[in-house]
């Protein structure tokens, strides 16, 4: 109870959440009289970081920075627009397939919606669209980013539950458009209620040329995943090829990339990996704690006597982790709860893979929810509106996410099958 108390009263304050960590890890110890094993943090923060998998987090981080500065949204929209701009309400669904193409590069969902705010936002509003719609839009379009392969919080999953990269990036091909054909309803259904601006393709010099220029990012994320599937290439392989391809997209062929420009980007990869990494550290010696004094077992049985359902288990991990996502940023969500309620999971006989797709979805709920939700500052800066008008207007999205959500949690096998096949 005192480490609680401790935890969430160093969080309020504003401590980091690296050191929020940290301290929560020492009075635990001295609140179970396992001061003894202080000595043993420097070892554990070592070892916890002494793990091949993590070289996959700055690469991939490498080709979002590589690919952001390569000029890649504004590409990817001119080739999603020859595919859905005539319908009505076409710009939402360019934003939608836009956010899609690009969550399979960027990874990351506040990078993604930072991006795509400055981008479609103006371009919607422009065009007739509510500002409050194109803003939820965008917004939910960003939440493709950690689902849709390569994925940065399915790379931490991974490293935190010891369970293969490879299979999670796969693993979330099949949730990844469930909820994309989700978001697409909800267009779909305010363009008949309400009213959408009739589709208007931009217009193009050259279509062909467009749509190539702006399709061939889309060859990274295919050929990461067809190296991963067959075997040719490690997850981390795999990101260090992905690097160079973008690296000779954004040089050679946008012509937008500089050798000069290599030192500001990897100065901004090292930060985030230094920051993420360092998260992953801090939550490995609190789970090592908590480990060592038995409190996973603990929960086991405590949620084995609320219920005996994998179902009903999963449900109150959604809820769990959304209340812990308004607070928390989603990695820390992550690396904190995996190592306690993994073996919950597993005692329930849920499949790790289908576990760590779920507690991913989990986690993108508490982006766009007040009172953190970094999501909605992001867009809500650019776009000029108060938190509540824009929450407002992320309701429908969330409800269809929420609808995706649960049939993930009761069909493992559209997290499990083309896993399966790769066996």
């Amino acid at each position: 109870m005192i480490t609680l108390i401790v935890f969430f009263v160093a969080l309020l304050v504003g401590l980091p959440i690296f050191l929020t960590l940290i301290l929560g890890t020492q009075v635990f110890l001295g609140e179970t009289d396992m001061t003894l094993l202080l000595s043993s943090l420097p070892i554990q923060l070592y070892g916890s970081l002494n793990q091949n998998g993590l070289l996959a987090i700055p690469l991939f981080m490498l080709v979002g920075e590589l690919m952001n500065k390569g000029g890649l949204t504004s590409r990817l929209m001119n080739a999603a627009d020859v595919f859905v701009g005539g319908f009505r309400g076409g710009m939402a669904y360019v934003n939608l397939l836009t956010n899609a193409m690009a969550a399979s590069i960027l990874g990351s969902a506040t990078a993604q919606i930072s991006v795509m705010s400055r981008l479609m936002i103006p371009s919607m509003v422009e065009k007739g669209y509510n500002k409050e719609f194109s803003a939820a839009v965008t917004i939910a379009g960003g939440l493709l980013g950690p689902i849709i392969p390569p994925s940065m919080l399915m790379i931490i999953y991974g490293v935190v539950a010891y369970q293969p990269i490879s299979d999670l990036f796969i693993a979330g091909i099949l949730p990844g458009i469930l909820i994309i054909f989700g978001f697409a309803s909800v267009i779909f259904l305010t363009g008949l209620i309400k009213g959408l601006p009739s589709g208007e393709h931009i217009q193009h010099k050259n279509v062909r040329k467009d749509l190539i220029d702006g399709l061939l990012p889309g060859t990274i994320p295919v050929v990461v995943i067809i190296c991963i599937i067959t075997g040719v290439m490690t997850p981390t392989e795999a990101g260090a090829i992905a690097s160079v391809m973008s690296f000779l997209i954004g040089m050679l062929v946008y012509k937008s990339i500089r050798f000069a420009d290599l030192g500001e980007i990897f100065a901004s990869v090292a930060t985030s990996t230094a920051t993420i990494t360092g998260l992953i550290a801090a939550a490995s010696i609190l789970g090592w704690a908590l480990s060592f004094e038995g409190v996973p077992d603990e929960m086991v049985d405590w949620i084995s006597g609320l219920t005996e359902s994998p179902w009903v288990f999963l449900m109150l991990v959604y809820a769990l982790v959304i209340v812990l996502g308004m607070f928390l940023e989603s990695i820390a969500v992550m690396i904190v709860i995996v190592p306690i309620l993994l073996p919950v999971a597993q005692n329930f006989g849920i499949d790790p893979i289908h576990f760590g797709v779920v507690i991913s979805l989990a986690t993108l709920i508490g982006l766009v929810t007040p009172p953190v939700g970094p999501g909605l500052y992001i867009a809500m800066t650019t776009a000029e509106l108060p938190m509540m008008a824009l929450f407002r207007a992320m309701i429908p999205f969330l409800l269809a996410m929420a609808v995706c959500m649960v049939i993930i949690a009761l069909v493992p096998e559209l997290s499990l099958w083309l896993p399966s096949l790769m066996q």
